[in-house]
C-alpha cells in the first residue's frame, strides 16, 4: 500500500486541510484520555480546537463534561499546537509539556454528552520554553470556561543551557 504524500502552507493551513489531521500524532496522550477531537485553526497565536463530548469520555459523569475534563481539553488544544510545531514545521517529535500553572479557571457551565465544544488557546507570550496563553471554552454562542494557562516545554530549560542561552 502506497501513502499519498499530503503537501500544504503549514504556516498557513486552511482548515479542511488541518481537520485532515489525527490529532493523535500531534499529542503524547493516547486512547482514553485524548479530550479534543479536531485541530482547526492554527496560526502564530491562535490555536482552535472541536470536539464532540462523548459518554465514553472518562471525564463525562451524570452526561456532563467536567470541569477537570476542560482543563485537560485546554491543555491538549495547547499540546496540539506545540505537536502541530514540531511534526509540521520544525519537523521532529512530539515533546511531553506540563502545566505549569492556571490563573483565572472560570467555568460558568459544563457541555452535555453530544455538545460539540470549540476551545481557542491564544499565546500571549513564549520565553524559555514557556508559553503563556489565555484560554477559553465555547458551546454555539455560549462561553462555557475561560482561563489564563502556563505550559511548559520538557528540555526546553536544558536545550536552552545546552545553547549557551541560559545559565
Amino acid at each position: 500500500m502506497i501513502k499519498k504524500m499530503v503537501i500544504f502552507d503549514v504556516e498557513n493551513p486552511s482548515e479542511e486541510e488541518l481537520r485532515a489531521i489525527d490529532v493523535h500524532v500531534l499529542l503524547p496522550q493516547q486512547e482514553p484520555f485524548v479530550m479534543i477531537g479536531t485541530l482547526v485553526h492554527f496560526d502564530k497565536t491562535l490555536t482552535v480546537t472541536e470536539t464532540e463530548v462523548k459518554k465514553s469520555n472518562i471525564f463525562v459523569d451524570d452526561d456532563c463534561f467536567s470541569a477537570s475534563g476542560l482543563m485537560e481539553n485546554i491543555a491538549q488544544t495547547c499540546a496540539a499546537r506545540i505537536g502541530y510545531v514540531n511534526k509540521y514545521i520544525l519537523k521532529k517529535g512530539i515533546q511531553l509539556g506540563f502545566i505549569g500553572a492556571v490563573r483565572n479557571f472560570e467555568v460558568f457551565d459544563l457541555p452535555h454528552v453530544g455538545d460539540v465544544i470549540m476551545t481557542r488557546v491564544e499565546v500571549k507570550e513564549e520565553v524559555f520554553g514557556m508559553t503563556l496563553a489565555e484560554a477559553s471554552v465555547t458551546c454555539g454562542d455560549k462561553v462555557l470556561v475561560t482561563s489564563e494557562i502556563k505550559i511548559a516545554v520538557r528540555g526546553a530549560r536544558r536545550r536552552l543551557r545546552k545553547e549557551g542561552i541560559l545559565q
